[in-house]
């Protein structure tokens, strides 16, 4: 059954890395038209230019833009904004499904033996919490906050570690380094128990 499952991410791999490519070229293409037309180096009422402002703006460009304004940024670079959004959801998503195949492969591998199957299981749990942590520092980027559900859930994996840091390291301006030091303690603190228990 595990085999199965291991069989199933690899082809899900498979078509996934094509598609995250072409999706990121041609989110490019478009970027590059929308910001071309939007900068006035192509004349905004050209044939590509119309069709992309009919077209794809509205669901793509448009609701990048108005968040920007909202934050202040300027409108001429929305499209560049979507084309990071996609390249880098692209990347997590791929990261994501390598990381659930690669620990399905570690679980089947440790179906045998206890001692295995328990550093499994943590190994695991450290990886949900240096997941939340980087959940943490996108929702700083995006204007998440603990209250907003989809972001809860990392707030509330990490809090228990990030308050004790920061009282001993406040922020030094807009960075907060105890997000940093966290995601390597973590690390070592995994490493000593995976060597104990194995």
């Amino acid at each position: 059954m595990l085999d199965t499952v291991i069989s199933a991410a690899d082809l899900v791999l498979a078509l996934l890395r094509p598609l995250v490519f072409a999706a990121g070229a041609a989110t490019a293409v478009v970027a590059l038209v929308s910001w071309s037309a939007r900068t006035r180096r192509i004349s905004p009422f050209s044939w590509g230019a119309q069709l992309l402002r009919r077209r794809v703006d509205p669901w793509l460009i448009a609701p990048m833009e108005r968040r920007l304004v909202r934050a202040g940024g300027t409108p001429a670079s929305a499209p560049w904004w979507v084309l990071a959004v996609v390249v880098v959801g692209g990347l997590l998503l791929l990261s994501l499904v390598e990381l659930v195949r690669d620990e399905l492969v570690r679980l089947a591998m440790a179906a045998g033996s206890g001692a295995t199957l328990l550093a499994v299981l943590v190994r695991w749990t450290f990886t949900v919490l240096r997941v939340a942590l980087v959940a943490r520092v996108v929702a700083s980027w995006v204007g998440g906050s603990p209250y907003q559900r989809g972001w809860r859930w990392a707030f509330q994996c990490t809090e228990w570690l990030l308050a004790p840091l920061r009282q001993l390291m406040p922020p030094l301006g807009p960075f907060d380094l105890s997000v940093l030091v966290a995601y390597f303690a973590l690390g070592l603190v995994e490493g000593l128990l995976i060597r104990v228990l194995l």
